[in-house]
């Protein structure tokens, strides 16, 4: 019979949350409960549809893993970077630039933040892809792979799936059109994902004007960002203002990104969002995050839905010719083997700087 007791690993306690007087943007909240069903769907789906139109982020509760599991995810969040030695890191760090891909280790000062002043970045990455045993592991993390395994499985089926298909009730489309362009058994690179971003000197909060992640959009279809009190992530309002996003204890904070602005033919626009030093009575603390970062297949083509009557009356804006629309893969490997990486070039509109992939205008936000 299995063993019940769980690898132990150190136990991490957050810090309180903010007392400062923040602007945060007023997001929806949606009950992932109600999902479950017909009736629950139909009730749900303009409440995503008009959230995503609105703002690119919303809120998610009820969504199947309690306080202590949640919990446990960030203890085991940890471990990477704490219970590794540098040497062994430097053993599980990926070639981004060769493999376009994050798996593994991403080590700090990878990214240019600013390139004017030259700041990098100071933010660990430690990714898995969703089929866990995929890749080799460090020592320390071996012991956590069952439940990273059942992180992953979670993530997947009861939080992506569920808001895979009411994006497709939204556009009027058969439920199941987005999950089978999301298997879990295919050939592609969603993955868990911890990042630990470090406290940083003054003078590089100088140079950077306290930017830490430069506004962007996701590379991929949906994020999912298990919330955790520490702030710093903003996103640029409707009305064109960097507004916070506040923390929900066992939350979920969840967005767009370019892959489902392909799908859905610019009906779904991923939102600007960065993060920057967090507020004063929480500088003394690292950043801790979990996030599920979801691709679809590696094959999939990014061709717009064009069949639903929702894009057919809205009008479809496309990135490019159909014929020319890049495969998840290509578009993975060329955003991620550029980001943060190239000399980007001043844009038109104040503030933006740009880079072209594969024939398509990426834009990057001071």
């Amino acid at each position: 019979m299995p063993s019940l007791t769980l690898p132990e690993c150190p136990h991490y306690i957050p810090p309180p949350e903010t007392k400062e007087d923040l602007e945060f943007a007023d997001l929806p909240i949606i009950d992932l409960s109600k999902a479950h069903t017909p009736e629950g769907r139909a009730e749900l789906y303009p409440q995503l549809r008009d959230a995503l139109r609105t703002h690119g982020f919303l809120y998610a509760i009820n969504h199947g893993y309690t306080q202590g599991q949640r919990d446990r995810i960030f203890d085991i969040a940890g471990v990477p970077f704490d219970n590794v030695s540098p040497d062994e890191k430097k053993m599980h760090t990926a070639d981004v630039e060769k493999v376009g891909y994050y798996a593994g280790y991403k080590p700090r000062q990878f990214w240019k933040v600013d390139t004017e002043n030259q700041i990098l970045d100071q933010i660990e990455h430690y990714a898995i892809n969703l089929n866990v045993t995929k890749r080799p592991h460090p020592t320390a993390v071996r012991p956590f792979l069952p439940e990273l395994g059942d992180f992953a499985r979670h993530n997947h089926f009861n939080i992506l799936h569920p808001i895979l298909r009411l994006i497709a009730l939204s556009l009027e489309l058969p439920e199941e059109t987005l999950v089978e362009k999301h298997n879990f058994d295919r050939t592609g690179e969603t993955s868990v994902r911890f990042m630990k971003y470090y406290r940083r000197s003054n003078d590089e909060e100088e140079k950077s004007k306290n930017v830490w992640l430069k506004g962007h959009t996701d590379i991929g279809s949906i994020t999912i960002l298990w919330s955790q009190p520490i702030g710093g992530l903003q996103i640029m309002a409707p009305d064109g203002k960097w507004k916070w996003v506040r923390h929900i204890d066992n939350g979920l904070v969840i967005n767009t990104g370019d892959m489902m602005t392909f799908f859905t033919g610019g009906y779904y626009k991923p939102t600007i969002h960065r993060v920057i030093q967090p507020p004063s009575d929480q500088r003394a603390y690292d950043r801790l995050g979990a996030y599920y970062f979801a691709m679809p297949d590696n094959d999939i083509r990014l061709l717009p839905c064009a069949e639903s009557p929702v894009l057919k009356r809205a009008g479809i804006e496309r990135q490019c010719l159909d014929d020319d629309s890049p495969s998840c893969e290509t578009w993975r490997k060329g955003r991620t083997t550029s980001y943060g990486r190239t000399d980007l070039k001043k844009g038109v509109e104040r503030g933006v700087e740009e880079e072209v992939i594969e024939g398509i205008v990426v834009k990057h936000y001071n």
